[in-house]
């Protein structure tokens, strides 16, 4: 059965695409062509200082690089990365990048919301790029979609839909051999660039200045093919005649040892095509998979756990939110937490779907609940492993 959204009285985040409206973007634009939108954010501006992404550049849980350009070279280091291990501010041609500030900094998860016009399972994360004067990464392409927003300072971007992406040898970055520029544009705190998969481009630093990048997932055919059959794989005790050995009672003596026996790939092809899924199989798997956090996502239990009354009693005041580090999907039998999944029960269903989709529930949606309900429980269960937050 479809699910339908839940009613709720919190109003829609408005996406930052100027004039257009998500449909208009999506149909015109979305894996097209580039588009431009002048102060698609105008308080882009008080979004991150430079200081507090430095501090989130010298975290353990953070992935982040320092790219440097000196006399036509290229580097590239990988963090975290302490304040006095960065070049001088005044020194030039130097990036540092730091994936999925989102996930730490609840300014940057707020921005990220604002572009759930397109499905979570697509939405990966928000990176900075803090730049000097003339620093970058060189031309290159995404092989993904991604939404460039200025924040801070100017920086120029030359564009290119060239059918030529071959790569420079012998650098630490995937740079591009032969870039020729068909596009450019100067980007001043607000303006934001989107450029769909493989379309060829080069930002440069006007000066000091920061760049988010709001990217989407774009997995590989043969990576979820992978992962499938490893999933397969791993719940292989749960399939029928999946605790077979292989036996050959009368096997005769061989005069060559090395041949690999015809009867072993029969049996093995005869194993593997009594293997079989169907689509709920896969779409469990799916959900599963682009629900996974990120391997540096650690999550960590309330400092100071309630029990499930108090939980409740607070729920019911300030409500509850999706942490940041969660990932939430459904579809229409059940839903996918942080890699797991259970069940859409029909006394859950409204609740989770409204939970998943607004990434909170206020307080009144607690009032008719009590401390055993199933929706209760749950919620309770995720809020001590810090999946969700109370108040």
């Amino acid at each position: 059965m479809p699910v339908r959204p839940s009613d709720t009285s919190i109003p829609p985040v408005q996406p930052p695409l100027g004039s257009l409206d998500a449909a208009e973007f999506m149909r015109r634009y979305w894996q097209r062509k580039p588009l431009l939108i002048r102060q698609a954010v105008p308080d882009a501006g008080a979004l991150i200082g430079r200081d507090t992404l430095f501090d989130i550049a010298a975290r353990d849980d953070v992935d982040s690089r320092l790219i440097m350009q000196r006399r036509g070279k290229w580097s590239l280091d990988h963090g975290p990365f302490e304040r006095d291990a960065l070049p001088s501010l005044r020194s030039k041609q130097w990036s540092l990048l730091v994936q999925g500030v989102n996930l730490h900094h609840d300014a940057t998860h707020a921005l990220m919301n604002r572009f759930r016009f397109i499905p979570d399972a697509r939405l990966d994360d928000a990176m900075f790029s803090y730049a000097s004067d003339g620093g970058g990464v060189g031309p290159h392409f995404d092989s993904y979609d991604v939404f460039l927003l200025q924040t801070h300072g100017r920086r120029r971007w030359r564009v290119s839909a060239q059918r030529d992406l071959s790569l420079r040898d012998g650098l630490p970055l995937k740079i591009l051999d032969r870039f020729e520029a068909t596009d450019e544009w100067v980007l001043e705190p607000g303006d934001m660039l989107y450029l769909p998969p493989h379309i060829a481009h080069d930002g440069v630093a006007l000066g000091e200045c920061m760049t988010c990048s709001i990217g989407f997932r774009a997995p590989l055919a043969g990576e979820m093919i992978g992962q499938f059959f490893y999933d397969l794989a791993e719940r292989s005790g749960e399939m029928r005649g999946a605790a077979r050995r292989l036996r050959d009672p009368g096997r005769k003596p061989t005069l060559h040892p090395a041949r690999l026996p015809e009867d072993m790939v029969e049996t093995t092809e005869n194993w593997l095509n009594s293997v079989s899924w169907n689509r709920e199989d896969i779409a469990r798997f799916v959900g599963r998979y682009l629900s996974e956090p990120k391997p540096t996502v650690v999550f960590d239990g309330p400092a100071r756990l309630l029990d499930e009354a108090a939980f409740l009693a607070r729920a019911r005041r300030s409500g509850v939110t999706v942490d940041p580090r969660t990932l939430l999907l459904y579809d229409s039998r059940c839903f996918y937490i942080n890699g797991e999944a259970g069940k859409l029960a029909r006394d859950t269903r409204e609740t989770l779907v409204g939970l998943a989709d607004q990434r909170i529930l206020i307080g009144k949606d607690f009032v008719t609940l009590s401390e055993t309900s199933s929706v209760t429980l749950l919620l309770y269960e995720w809020y001590c492993a810090g999946w969700i937050r109370v108040g």
